[in-house]
């Protein structure tokens, strides 16, 4: 019985990392996005806030201030 579950215990770990594999790319890809276009990270302001969040708070830990304060400067005079 356990030569018949190796088999599916590896497709199932393969699966598995791949699907994290792909989380990653997705999110790596996503913050690079973000990271380089104010214009969506508005858009994410208005659809995903949360994410927005996520990725404000993610750059202030590394030490990156003002970006949040910019954004929000730019986004109110742009309404005006």
């Amino acid at each position: 019985m356990a030569r018949i579950m190796e088999p599916l215990a590896r497709k199932i770990f393969k699966g598995v990392l791949a699907a994290e594999l792909v989380g990653v790319a997705g999110a790596y890809c996503l913050f690079k996005k973000m990271h380089s276009s104010q214009d969506f990270r508005q858009t994410m302001s208005k659809k995903f806030p949360f994410i927005l969040e996520v990725y404000y708070k993610s750059i202030e830990q590394s030490g990156m201030y003002g970006v949040r304060e910019k954004d929000e400067e730019k986004w109110l005079t742009s309404k005006n």
